[in-house]
């Protein structure tokens, strides 16, 4: 499977790891350099089921990505976690290296985005999927702003916010189970992933169309991407099936319920159309 135009299928030498719980490394393939998230890694294998699922659900959803594919690793010993005798061959994850940068949380950064109602939609997504790893809805663990990519593969003298890191997504522990669709997770009223610096920047008009969107989501659509889980990764058909009734469920959820999860005290907080666009 490939994302956009990118088609690598070679692995031709690793270049260096990257700080990640799904130990991700640069490498460069046939097409040029990508970031790999190969089996074996710490976070196991049903991470790279919440990746591939939660990349192409952002992008359905309007979010720009990383272009990605799934890469065969058959022999690559210099991959970091290899030496420990915890790589394994199969099916990877890997997505193209893009110039750019990780935000840092500077406003600065953030005047810079093109697609500045990406920021709206990044929230809604965030609380949609149960992305603790971004910005956290409790104060137990630490925001990431790792996780938000600014590219600048974008106009010149502008920035392109990008939906990076799903492996988080979904799950409630290690492994995606019949856990993930319990009705608690269906109708976390939580919000996920809304840094205090994205809350200025939060607009009434972008929520909106995410929650019409969010009653728009297809059934085989949805089952199309969880079919595309490689079989070696281990998630089994009642995880799938779970997986799915959680992504559907919630999303009916929060189309009634996200504009009061983030304006809590409408008539006082609501934004303008053109409010939030800077």
């Amino acid at each position: 499977m490939q994302s956009g135009a990118w088609h690598p299928t070679s692995i031709l030498r690793v270049i260096h790891p990257v700080p990640s719980s799904a130990d991700a490394v640069l490498v460069l393939t046939d097409a040029g350099q990508g970031f790999l998230k190969a089996m074996g890694n710490r976070a196991g294998e049903h991470a790279l089921a919440c990746e591939l699922v939660g990349t192409q659900l952002a992008k359905w959803f309007g979010l720009s990505t990383f272009d990605f594919a799934l890469i065969d690793v058959i022999d690559v010993p210099e991959i970091p976690f290899a030496v420990a005798g915890r790589d394994r061959p199969g099916k990877a994850f890997i997505t193209r290296r893009e110039k750019g940068d990780r935000w840092g949380g500077g406003e600065d950064q953030l005047k810079l985005v093109g697609n500045h109602e990406d920021i709206s939609r990044l929230v809604v997504f965030d609380t949609w999927t149960l992305n603790w790893d971004r910005f956290p809805p409790d104060t137990v663990r630490k925001p990431n702003r790792d996780n938000v990519f600014l590219s600048g593969e974008a106009p010149p003298g502008r920035l392109l916010l990008k939906a990076i890191d799903h492996t988080e997504c979904f799950r409630s522990g290690p492994h995606l189970s019949p856990k993930v669709a319990f009705i608690d997770r269906v109708k976390d009223n939580r919000v996920y992933g809304l840094f205090p610096e994205f809350q200025s920047r939060l607009n009434r008009r972008v929520v909106a169309d995410c929650a019409e969107r969010l009653r728009g989501v297809d059934r085989e659509t949805l089952r199309r991407y969880i079919a595309e889980i490689p079989p070696e990764w281990d998630v089994n058909r009642v995880a799938r099936d779970a997986l799915a009734t959680l992504i559907l469920d919630r999303a009916d959820f929060l189309a009634d319920h996200i504009m009061d999860m983030l304006w809590p005290q409408r008539e006082l907080g609501f934004m303008g159309e053109e409010e939030g666009e800077s």
